[in-house]
């Protein structure tokens, strides 16, 4: 792990920590790295409530209750996804704030779309935003790229509220 993901893991707990402020994340194509790098640094038990793999199309219909058109219409790499897997979890949890992660790192096409295709969706009161990513690296390199882009996005979205 580099330096520079654990200042961006110090900072989450730090910003979080300070604000009084709950998290939980709902992931998919990160496989719980994010929820792993959260919970790397003593004291995450403050802010982070819950943390789900939702990684089958059936899973995200099932347990967080993405509505089945959605995924139908839009697959489970869409921005839609993220929003929807954001936006339940942070009901599901009743967080401040919910960090949602779908996507395909490869090594193949998935629904048609390429390979580094990633969308992160943050949802907090009254609001969901959305952040694509194209990475370009191979699997695992995609996997900690989407992670921590993850983690700066939230990290931003933060910081615009404040």
């Amino acid at each position: 792990m580099t330096e520079e993901t654990l200042e961006i893991i110090r900072a989450v707990h730090q910003r979080f920590t300070e604000k009084g402020l709950k998290l939980s994340v709902a992931e998919s194509c990160t496989g719980g790295l994010i929820s792993h790098y959260l919970t790397l640094l003593a004291g995450a038990s403050r802010f982070f409530e819950a943390g789900v793999v939702a990684y089958s199309a059936s899973s995200k219909a099932r347990i967080l209750g993405v509505s089945q058109k959605t995924i139908a219409s839009r697959g489970v790499v869409s921005g839609e996804t993220a929003m929807a897997m954001a936006e339940k979890m942070r009901f599901l949890t009743g967080t401040d704030y919910a960090l949602s992660t779908t996507g395909n790192l490869g090594p193949d096409a998935l629904e048609g779309k390429e390979t580094g295709l990633v969308y992160v969706g943050i949802s907090s009161a009254g609001d969901t935003t959305l952040k694509e990513l194209r990475l370009e690296g191979e699997r695992l390199q995609n996997k900690e790229e989407a992670a921590i882009s993850a983690l700066r996005f939230l990290l931003a979205e933060l910081a615009g509220k404040e």
